[in-house]
């Protein structure tokens, strides 16, 4: 599997982005900067790569080699946020045996800065969860479940906001319908929220008032229905002011971002990478340094099976 990259210039700007592995010109440098997103979606608990007899993915994924490959990104940028769409647990007996506290402890010692709820996520009930909660050294966002007649009330926070030299980054989370996907006595008393109605607050609030430069979504919602239900696309037709839509939950693999644009003119990514830590996502935007106006956005997918990336 090839790595396969995607360039995009805004309308405000120039191709000024270098391909991956090439850095900046000395003046480019001074004049923009550069945040580098890496993301994953829907691990389900795979902790080895697939065996070198699995058909279709064989010998790919594992956690010891993503750490490596984001490590070694780490050392080439300085402004990296690193990011899951959901469903860490659920598909390995290392799930059945350890109840996600692996999963967790990994993702720690891998630095993720955030990640929302899949619906797999419940599958030890709330208790499980709040349980396994106190391993995740990084955050869960999720602006449209409501924990409140739970116990696991005030544990999760809608989004955050992360700074990265002179940049805000606005993140956060919606989570999938349960109903239908999850016992209810898995969920108990987690009220569903309209992902849409919540997204349209909190990327308001995240504009006006935090002030952010770049807003993200860590969505669990499914990138494509044919039918009304929410997905990431009608998610990005509905709400203006999103600029990067991480998906999950369908397990698609998309060769490039999609592009949605708004009514309004606003144009919002959207980019899934599979399943299972197959691949790594990576999303560079550039910005003019004084103004923080985007200028280019530069992705690929990493697969997670070439010891040329990973060594």
């Amino acid at each position: 599997m090839k790595r396969r990259d995607f360039l995009k210039t805004t309308a405000a700007g120039t191709a000024g982005i270098s391909l991956l592995g090439f850095p900046f010109s000395a003046n480019a440098a001074g004049e923009q900067l550069k945040l580098t997103i890496l993301h994953t979606n829907d691990q389900h608990s795979r902790i080895d790569p697939f065996p070198d007899d699995e058909r279709r993915y064989a010998g790919m994924g594992g956690m010891a080699r993503r750490a490596t490959l984001i490590s070694n990104i780490r050392r080439q940028e300085p402004n990296v946020l690193l990011l899951d769409a959901g469903d860490i647990w659920q598909g390995t007996p290392y799930f059945n045996l350890f109840e996600g506290e692996l999963e967790y402890k990994l993702m720690s010692v891998m630095q993720y800065d955030a990640a929302t709820l899949g619906n797999h996520d419940f599958d030890n009930g709330l208790e499980g969860l709040q349980r396994q909660l106190p391993h995740a050294q990084f955050p869960f966002l999720v602006a449209n479940y409501d924990f409140s007649n739970t116990i696991l009330k005030d544990r999760f926070q809608p989004y955050k906001v992360f700074e990265k030299a002179g940049l805000r980054i606005g993140v956060f989370g919606l989570g999938i319908d349960l109903q239908g996907l999850v016992s209810k006595k898995q969920y108990g008393e987690t009220r569903y929220l309209d992902p849409v109605q919540q997204a349209r607050e909190v990327v308001q609030q995240l504009r006006e008032q935090e002030k952010c430069h770049l807003v993200v979504c860590l969505s669990h919602l499914g990138y494509s229905y044919k039918t009304g239900k929410i997905d990431d696309r009608k998610l990005a037709a509905q709400v203006s002011g999103i600029d990067l839509i991480i998906g999950g939950h369908t397990h698609t693999f998309l060769e490039k971002p999609e592009v949605v644009r708004h009514e309004n003119g606003h144009e919002t990514l959207i980019n899934q990478v599979g399943f299972a830590g197959i691949n790594l996502g990576r999303i560079d935007f550039t910005f003019e340094k004084q103004t923080k106006r985007r200028r280019a956005v530069h992705t690929a997918v990493l697969p997670v099976d070439n010891p040329v990336l990973t060594s």
